[in-house]
């Protein structure tokens, strides 16, 4: 079975191009996220309306 170009030449396209630092993440991820607004909207209103 051939392969698509030679095997010496794997990897040569990423091994060029300069590594950058990943950008810092600034929001939460969407899940804790959709809890969080939940349990404001959802639990508290029903602890408020409880008492």
């Amino acid at each position: 079975m051939p392969s698509h170009g030679s095997l010496t030449k794997a990897g040569k396209v990423r091994n060029q191009t300069p590594k950058i630092q990943p950008k810092p993440k600034s929001k939460e991820v969407p899940r804790v996220r959709n809890r969080k607004e939940f349990e404001k909207r959802i639990l508290k209103a029903s602890k408020e309306k409880a008492t």
